[in-house]
C-alpha cells in the first residue's frame, strides 16, 4: 500500500521519475516526531533519493526546513491522505 502512495504522489509532482524512493509514513506519530522522523530519515537517504511522507495533514513546519536545506518538495493530497514528496 505505501508504495501505491509514493506512485501517486510522485505522478502528480515534478519530482524526478528515474530516482530510487522512500516512503515514511508518519500519521500514527505526535509532534514533533513526525517533522523530526523527516529530517533523520532524509539525512540518512542516500543521494538522489525521493522520499516520500505520508501524512493525515500538510507538514506545515517541515517547509521551512526543507527549504533551509535546499531541498525541493511538493504536497498533494490523495484519498484524505497527505502525501509530500521530497527530493
Amino acid at each position: 500500500m505505501q508504495t501505491d502512495f509514493a506512485e501517486r504522489a510522485s505522478e502528480r509532482t515534478d519530482a524526478p521519475a528515474d530516482r530510487p524512493r522512500e516512503v515514511l509514513d508518519v500519521r500514527e506519530l505526535g509532534p514533533p516526531e513526525p517533522l523530526t522522523e523527516t529530517l533523520e530519515t532524509l539525512a540518512d537517504l542516500p543521494d538522489g533519493t525521493v522520499l516520500v511522507q505520508v501524512n493525515d495533514r500538510a507538514p506545515q513546519h517541515l517547509y521551512p526546513k526543507l527549504d533551509d536545506r535546499g531541498y525541493e518538495f511538493e504536497t498533494v493530497t490523495d484519498g484524505g491522505v497527505t502525501l509530500t514528496t521530497i527530493w
